[in-house]
């Protein structure tokens, strides 16, 4: 199963970062959407979960969630924006990875069993960031993480 990562678009979508989510059997976008039009493309690619980030504020982003859990195969993963808001223990609730967005930095480590992942931003460049996206790659209980940095001009 392969789940891709999107967050930070900031309402810029890239045709590098639509490539890349291509073939996803779902897509996870940790906030900071940008426009309601983002989410639109992404659910034509495959079934699409968000989470508000803290620049959400417009009406159209109201009713998206600040947390979700989703179970992919076994696996659960936690999604939220910002990492320093983590209010639970999540290996504690049995969750195997987090998914955060916000400091627009790519990253994946471990710690106490739990993959904590940050795909980056796929939107506008900040500072010297590199643009990116993810994925998880889930199979028969084991998670592979890949970020992959667009080539963008």
């Amino acid at each position: 199963m392969r789940i891709g990562l999107i967050a930070d678009t900031h309402g810029l979508l890239r045709p590098q970062a639509l490539e890349f989510l291509q073939g996803s059997d779902a897509i996870l976008h940790a906030g900071d959407i940008g426009d309601a039009s983002i989410l639109e493309r992404l659910t034509a690619l495959a079934p699409l979960t968000v989470v508000r980030g803290n620049n959400d504020t417009a009406a159209w982003a109201a009713s998206i969630p600040e947390t979700v859990e989703l179970d992919f195969a076994g696996v659960a993963v936690h999604m939220l924006h910002d990492l320093k808001t983590l209010a639970c223990d999540p290996g504690a609730r049995g969750v195997r990875v987090v998914v955060a967005g916000h400091s627009h930095k790519p990253g994946c480590h471990e710690r106490d069993g739990v993959l904590f992942v940050n795909p980056g931003s796929a939107g506008p460049r900040r500072f010297r960031l590199p643009v990116s996206v993810g994925e998880l790659r889930i199979a028969e209980g084991t998670v592979e993480v890949r970020l992959q940095e667009l080539a963008v001009g």
